[in-house]
Parts: structure tokens; sequence; C-alpha cells
């Protein structure tokens, strides 16, 4: 602890000191997107002799000079030569909303380029996005990140840069969070978010997001739409509903509001249903599946600077086919609520202050009485429960040119299940076995963060900090547990501290470097799963509490150049870790009789992953642009000198988007190009995948200002093809064939 305090005393300083040398720099000025209210960052200036582009909250910083025009230019926003008249009410007000200027079609989610950092993205979902019953599904929109299915159609369980399951922080909000209540990850967090009140994911890469949370290889953070009061009052929403011709899937997703001056309420809904789908040649995959949602939304300006914030969800799912396991999920029951109250001040250097609650309840149940299964030797069913309930307070100030943000935050999960197993037929005919998969596991999490940057010159500095005290215990071990270790509880502490620096070449390059160390202790599933196959492998894993915490040390590297009808983004990274957590095979006997053996998680000494990604984006002619984005990601075992499991191939993307009739049709052509995945893990029988294209066409033409209607055909040379981190159909040991030729059909109206 004397080490962590010793280390964070000089960055404390030196933001001290660099807050009080810049405080004279210049008035910070401010633009936000006119539509969805989000910082513009990457806006690139010249005023007079004062020359560089806006940070990650849109913030320039101008001193008067007299007789100098300020010009602006962005590759999404377009460019403009502000009049003296128009700087002088920019210069008074302090902030400016600027519209899109560039064509950014409805139905198709952007990949922009002005985000928190530069290394950094995201993805603003639209109407046709907010019908997909998955998010996880959605993310797969950016190369940078894959999924590992075990089913067609539900829980896409996300892969970023080779980095799965805890490793990565999935929040909404910065703070709400839901825990996979299956062992098998059926339900990943990804699932449970209600993408209609959704308005954009930030895909933070790296661990330097310290603010949400410790996410050793990057950070999704879902963003809630922005509240909207008006003077009048009045009542707005929207119907989407779309068919897919391949699996006979309808989706429908509503929302009805009401807003005034000091309130925006109301309802969402979605419900998804689909059978099963053919692959390229023809062949059936099991995957059906129905999924629905609603829930409440409030936002209540309850005084002058303050605002009250309230979300209520309701997820279910019923009899969704899990091909690649042994039991298919029977019904998933979730609650997720929140509240956020927030605080601001004016002509202070305190900001503003918010204090955020939250609580999810996961009620699962899986079975295997969807299969035909001849003989049938047992019914097998496992009902698990999680809850994760959490609450955070955070101060944002403004001392002189610098933000700081600091903080405190709270997380408590928890898991209990029991898998049952009825045999009717053998020498066990008529018992019922009990295995306690989760032992009722909880993990509590109390942290410490700070954030703070500051422009110097041409250039900005990040500074975060963090530190997690981890409390693990199981309330219900077995005895065969408790033999194998000394020790069943732990308390463990978990530093983290984050370094960026970007700065301005000229008035087209830009460059950064972040450092980072951070630390995250084992999860429930790698401290307290009791022999349940929910590995690569169909060997049972048995959780570890004595694992040490897993430490990576990673550099991210961004160039970045834009001008105002070219943009290329590249971001290169590396990661070294310490005690990297993975499993080993045992002499233990393992509980099913299928299954080949038992696995205990460990930490492996050390490991290494390294890999860019790259996006181009052209706007050819007022009615056409194209984009090129791409990434690879390369990670090695390097005791055993072999490749990591699970790391997804070389993914490339190129769209080609137009507007046309005055805008009111759009179009879209995608292609797809993955190469074949050699590079496989042979401890843990890893098998090799091809590399396949992929073609869809996607148009959308506005009826009226309300009414769109909207057709595509994905993987139109109708494919067969399957992605590296398919889990395979266990009773048959083949792939799990993606979709064929699928034709998609949406009406959306807006009100």
């Amino acid at each position: 602890m004397k080490r962590i305090v010793l280390l964070l005393q000089p960055a404390m300083l030196l933001m001290a000191v660099l807050s009080i040398a810049h405080a004279q720099e210049g008035k910070p000025i401010r633009f936000f997107d006119g539509e969805d209210g989000s910082p513009i960052s990457g806006l690139s200036y010249s005023y007079g002799n004062q020359v560089g582009s806006s940070d990650s909250s849109g913030t320039i910083f101008l001193r008067l000079q007299q007789e100098s025009r300020l010009r602006l230019q962005h590759l999404r926003y377009g460019s403009w030569e502000l009049t003296e008249a128009a700087f002088n009410r920019l210069w008074e007000t302090g902030s400016a909303n600027w519209n899109p200027d560039w064509m950014e079609l409805s139905p198709v989610s952007v990949i922009a380029i002005g985000s928190p950092q530069e290394k950094d993205q995201q993805i603003i979902f639209s109407s046709r996005d907010k019908l997909h019953h998955d998010a996880g599904a959605l993310l797969n929109e950016n190369p940078m990140i894959s999924s590992i299915r075990k089913s067609g159609a539900f829980g896409f369980d996300p892969v970023m840069r080779g980095f799965k399951y805890d490793q990565i922080n999935v929040v909404v909000d910065g703070l709400q969070a839901a825990s996979a209540a299956c062992p098998n990850r059926m339900d990943p967090p990804t699932s449970q978010i209600a993408l209609s009140r959704m308005q954009k994911v930030e895909l933070l890469k790296g661990p330097h997001a310290l603010r949400y949370g410790i996410g050793l290889g990057g950070t999704l953070n879902f963003i809630s739409e922005t509240p909207e009061f008006v003077e009048r009052p009045e009542a707005y929403g929207r119907f989407s509903s779309m068919w897919e011709q391949n699996g006979q899937v309808w989706r429908s997703e509503a929302k009805l509001g009401w807003r005034a001056n000091k309130a925006d309420m109301g309802l969402i809904g979605s419900w998804s249903r689909g059978l099963d789908y053919l692959d390229g040649d023809g062949n059936t995959v099991p995957a059906s599946f129905m999924r629905g949602s609603v829930g409440f939304y409030g936002d209540f300006a309850t005084a002058k600077g303050e605002n009250l914030s309230v979300n209520l969800n309701r997820n279910f799912a019923r009899n969704v086919d899990f091909p690649s396991l042994s039991m298919d999920l029977r019904k998933d029951d979730t609650w997720i609520g929140n509240a956020r109250f927030k605080k601001s001040f004016q002509g202070r250097q305190l900001k503003a202050i918010t204090q955020s609650v939250y609580l999810s309840l996961v009620d699962h149940l899986m079975d295997n009485g969807l299969r035909e299964i001849s003989p049938r030797m047992m019914d097998a069913r496992t009902p698990a429960k999680t809850s994760n309930a959490g609450g955070r307070v955070e101060g944002e100030w403004q001392p002189g040119t610098g933000r700081l943000f600091a903080g405190l935050d709270f997380r408590n999960e928890k898991a209990a299940g029991v898998r049952e197993r009825t045999f009717l037929m053998g020498p066990n005919e008529g018992k019922t076995l009990l295995d306690n998969a989760w032992q009722k596991a909880m993990i509590q999490k109390f942290g410490l963060f700070t954030a703070y940057s500051i422009p110097l010159k041409e250039g900005m500095l990040s500074i975060s900090g963090r530190l997690d005290m981890n409390r693990a215990q199981a309330l219900d071990p077995t005895v065969e547990f408790r033999q194998q270790f000394d020790e069943i509880s732990s308390l463990q502490a978990n530093p983290g501290i984050s370094l960026g620096w970007q700065k301005d070449l000229n008035d087209a390059w830009q460059l950064g470097f972040w450092l980072a160390r951070v630390s995250r202790s084992g999860s429930l599933t790698e401290r307290y799963i009791n022999y349940f196959p929910v590995g690569l492998d169909p060997y049972e894993l048995l959780g570890n509490p004595q694992l040490k915490p897993e430490t990576n040390n990673q550099l991210d590297i961004s160039l970045q150049h834009q001008t105002e009808q070219f943009s290329i983004s590249v971001s290169l990274f590396g990661a070294y870790l310490n005690d990297y957590i993975t499993g080993v095979r045992t002499e233990l006997a393992p509980r099913l009789p299928q299954s080949p053996g038992v696995r205990k998680f460990i930490n492996l000494e050390e490991a290494i992953k390294t890999g860019m990604e790259w996006t181009i984006e052209h706007r050819i002619a007022p009615q056409w642009s194209q984009s090129l984005m791409a990434a690879y990601t390369y990670g090695q075992d390097l005791p055993h000198q072999e490749a990591l499991p699970e790391i997804a191939p070389l993914d490339l993307r190129y769209s080609l988007q137009g507007k046309h009739l005055d805008g009111k049709l759009t179009s879209l052509l995608r292609w797809r190009a993955v190469s074949a995945q050699k590079r496989v893990s042979s401890r843990f029988g890893e098998p090799t995948s091809p590399g396949f294209h992929l073609l869809d066409l996607e148009a959308a033409y506005r009826l009226w200002p309300a009414l769109t209607v909207r057709a595509s055909v994905h993987n139109l040379l109708d494919q067969t093809y399957y992605e590296h981190l398919n889990r395979p159909i266990r009773t048959q040991g083949a792939p799990l064939y993606a979709p064929g030729r699928n034709v998609r059909l949406m009406l959306s109206v807006d009100f």
C-alpha cells in the first residue's frame, strides 16, 4: 500500500503544477454534435497563429487576436470560417453545436473518427441496430471485436484484441453491469443491454479507461440517449419492425415518450423470434429463439442544475438453441435498474457531482429437454441466479484549463446454481445427483479512481489512476473443493495507472502514446466454478481461489491524418501480461463420464498480445463516401511457445455509401474478407479455420419525413462459412456455420 501511495503522489503533484502553469493558456471553447450532444473531438482549427484540434471533451483553447478569423475543419462536420459576429457569439457562450455535413446513413452504424481519444472508436446505433436482441452481435461491425458463439442466434460474447470474458469491462453509462448466470455464459453481459434506450457504444481500447473500472484489455461503455426538455409538452416515439427470410426471424421495437420543460420519460419495448436457419450449402443449423424486453425511463430536472435519471428494464428469453453445448437455454428472466443524480455548478472549479446506484438480477435455467437424444440416459438441468449491485460517486473539476474526475465506486457480484442430473437408465436409474456449480460465490470490489487531462500547447496530457480492493469468498463450498485448496477466500489490491500524450504534429496529423500497468483479480468463474465444462474444449473446469491477479503492461500508439475529404487512423498496441489466467490439465476425475478430464485455472507466468487496427475514410464526392477498416491480433504463450487460444484472424472491411434523390434514398455496399487462422493452441485442441469473404447490399428510402423503408441482402453470394471463434456443434463435431444468403425487410416510423 505504501508503494502505491508513493507512486500516486508524484502524479498528483505533476497534475497540480501543470494546472497552475497552464491556467492562462486561453479561454476554453467546446463543440458538440447537434444531433446527439456528444463532444466533437479531432476538430481542427486555426486562429491567427494558433492552430490545433479539439480534445476528447470537444474543447479548444483560444486567446483573442485582433483581425483574425477562426477556421474550423472536420471530416464528418465539414469546414467553416466564422464571421466576426458568429465568433463574438461563440466567445460569449463558450460553446456551439454543429450538425454532421457528410452522409450518415440512418440504417448503418457509423464508426466515428471523433471519439474519447484518438485511439478509440464508437458505434452510433441506428434504428435498425436498436431492433437487434443482442448488443454483442452489433459490436462485430467493428473488425477489432469478434464474438465467441455457442448459438447461431443468441449470447454473442465479445472478444476485443484477443481479450475476453472478464478481461473486458462492459458497463452502461460508466456504471451499470450484469453478471452471467449461466456457467457457460449463454447470457453474457452484452446480451442484457436494452438497445432501445442506447445511443451509442464507446470502444475504449486498452486498459486506460480507469474511471469505469478495470478493463484489462478494454472497456465497452454503452451510452444512453440524451434527454430533451422542451417548453411545450409533447408526445414522441417510434416503431420499427424487421423480417429476415433465412430463419423466419421477426423483430419489433417501439418507444413511446412524453417530454416537457422539466421531464422526459417513456416506455420502451422489443420482441424478437426466430427459427432454424440454413447455411450456404442448405444445411439446417439449430437457431430457434425468443427474446423480449420492456422498460421505463425517466429524466427529471428537479431544480436548477440538477437532474435525476431513473431506468428499469425487464428482459426475458425462452427456448434458445445452443447446439455447441450439452444443454439449451430454457428461460432467462432479468431485472435491471439504475438511478443517477447529477448536480451541476456554475462559476466555480467544481463543475458537477454525480451519484449513481444500480442493481441487476438474473434468473436462468438451462436443460436438455429440447434435445432429441436416443437413448436418453439422463435429464439434466441447471437453474442459476446472479446478482450485481453497486454504486458510484464522481466529481468533475476544471482547475484552469485542465479537467479532473475523481471518485469512488463499489460493486458486489453473487452467483448460485446447482446442476441436477436425473438418471433414466443404467445402474443409477431413478437417482438424482446434484453438482454445486457456483458454490454461492461472491466478489466485492471497492475502488478509488481519478482521471486528469490538461492541454499543453498543441498536445494533451492525460493521467489516470485506480486502486481496487477485491474480496472473494464462497458461501457454500463443497467438501471436495475445500480439499483442493488451503484457503478459499482472499483479499487482493489491484492498482492501475495510465499515462497518455496526444500531440498535433500540424493541421492534419496527430500522434498519441499511452502507457498503462493494470491488474485484475480472477472472476467468479476463474475462482469458484466447480467441475463444469465452460472452456474451449470439453474438459471440466475447476476454479482456483488462490489465483494471483493478472497484470497487463501495455503500450498504445495512434497516428491520425485528417483533411476535409480524407482521413486515416492507425492504432498499434503491445501488451506484456504477467500471471495470465488460463487452464491446465490435472489428474482429477471428471463428474461427467463423457468428459475427457479436468482443467484447473492457474496463472501463466507470461504472455504477450500485440496487433493493430486501421481505418481509412474518403469522401469521394458530395453523394459518395467509402471506408476501409482492418484489425489483426497476435497472441503468444511464452512458456510453452505456442499461440494463445481464441484469437480471431485478420479481418478486413470495405464499404461504399451513397446518397441519392436529394437524400431520400441511401445505398450501401459492404465487402468483408477474413483470413484463415492457422495460429491455434494445440494444448487446448483448438482447430484451424478457413478464410472467407462476404458481400452485403443495403438500401433505405424515406417515403415521408417520419416513414422509412429498408431492404438488405446479407451474404449475397451465399457463402458457406463460420467464424473462427464459433464453438463446434457438440453432437456432430462440425463447425457452427453462419447463415447463408439472407434477405431483410424493415419499416421504421418516427413521430
